[in-house]
């Protein structure tokens, strides 16, 4: 009869080897290992064929954190997630800030070359993408979740 296998005899796959690889990243990057022993054990991660050699290299570290702070090394709370959609709500924010104040720039040029107020035509063109700004952010895209 065959003998179940047992978890730590299991062959590793590339998922299996890209945790551990982030593993011994974030240990290194915490001073918890040397360079030279980053080294060491990132070549040892990649002739490792079974999971128990894969665990063996990171058995005497800590677990690595699975939430990111909720503030930033400042100490403010952050604004925008640490994931796809915090991206995307960070980039949309920076492209919709550059416009308005392009758009704001034009208009006070035009107004003091005039001599006279013009009308806030940029609000038109601010308006409608800052409120679908707010609403994405208000339906939770982009926005760190409660604890993190």
């Amino acid at each position: 009869m065959n003998e179940p296998v047992r978890p730590e005899d299991m062959r590793v796959s590339d998922v299996d080897r890209a945790v551990t690889a982030r593993h011994l990243q974030w240990a290194q990057g915490e001073g918890l290992l040397d360079l030279e022993e980053f080294d060491g054990r990132s070549a040892e991660l990649w002739a490792a064929k079974t999971r128990g050699d894969l665990q063996r290299l990171v058995r005497d570290l800590p677990p690595v954190p699975t939430t990111a702070p909720a503030r930033r090394s400042d100490g403010r709370p952050r604004v925008f997630a640490d994931d796809g959609g915090g991206t995307a709500m960070r980039v949309l924010t920076i492209i919709f800030t550059s416009i308005a104040v392009v758009n704001l720039v034009v208009w006070g040029i035009v107004s003091i070359t005039t001599g006279d107020t013009a009308y806030p035509w940029f609000l038109w063109s601010g308006i409608p993408p800052l409120a679908v700004l707010l609403t994405l952010y208000a339906f939770g895209i982009g926005r760190p979740k409660r604890g993190d």
